[in-house]
């Protein structure tokens, strides 16, 4: 192979995905055949498997069970809106976004008491093994799972507090800001930093994807004098959903 050529299961997978974006190979129709892309493009069954299963990482095509494999319906991505705190709202950026729309969402949420580990310890500034309040969420669109989110809170500052429990008690569901208000720690600065990976099982399983869906993870901290107060993964479906920022210039 010369400099900038493909490797052959690339140039497959390259044709066949323009087929699948230009329509000739339309939404539920069946991928040819691992013997149909070997005698068409010339190149052995471990090219095709290959080809075929970048196909199916990418999320443009799914196996099913004794049938094959088949385009997927390729889903128009929707927005979640990312801005700043705004203090008339007092809710979290999913509640702000709700109530700035026409859908109305839903969401679970457990709360349990568990001992940070490395790299939230890290984010949070506290000592591996220090009690925090971790809150798990599925935030829900016309009952579609689109969004999940674990947040750990240091029990150090929240612990035995009316807010201890981010969703229960007087403040529940208002959102960190107001919660840190009520006991007296204000929060100034918030950090979010957007990367990609594929998707655990159990969060595929919740989202409604298959293996080798890739997901968008925000990483949240919300700070107060420099000292981080909460911090969170948000985890987001990239196939169906796009961030968007809204940042105002000062």
């Amino acid at each position: 192979m010369t400099f900038g050529e493909q490797p052959a299961y690339l140039r497959v997978a390259g044709d066949l995905r323009k087929k699948i974006v230009d329509g000739r190979l339309p939404p539920h129709t069946r991928l040819p055949s691992q013997a149909r892309i070997r005698e068409e493009y010339g190149v052995s069954d471990t090219v095709a498997l290959e080809a075929r299963k970048v196909l199916m990482a990418e999320g443009l095509v799914e196996g099913r069970s004794g049938s094959g494999t088949y385009v997927r319906e390729r889903p128009v991505p929707r927005r979640v809106a990312r801005s700043g705190f705004r203090p008339e709202r007092g809710a979290t950026p999913f509640r702000q976004e709700q109530a700035d729309g026409d859908v109305r969402g839903t969401w679970e949420s457990s709360s349990e008491q568990t001992d940070a580990g490395g790299p939230v310890a890290e984010r949070l500034e506290v000592e591996p093994g220090s009690r925090v309040m971790r809150t798990r969420y599925v935030f829900r669109e016309a009952g579609e799972a689109m969004m999940l989110s674990t947040s750990w809170e240091p029990l150090a500052l929240t612990g035995r507090t009316p807010v201890m429990l981010p969703e229960e008690g007087p403040l529940g569901g208002m959102g960190v800001v107001e919660r840190m208000r009520a006991i007296d720690v204000i929060v100034d600065n918030v950090t979010e930093e957007v990367g990609a990976r594929p998707g655990l099982a159990e969060e595929l399983a919740l989202l409604g994807g298959v293996p080798g869906h890739v997901v968008l993870v925000i990483q949240r901290t919300y700070y107060a004098s420099g000292r981080p107060v909460e911090t969170a993964d948000v985890v987001i479906p990239a196939d169906r959903y796009r961030v968007a920022y809204h940042l105002p210039v000062r």
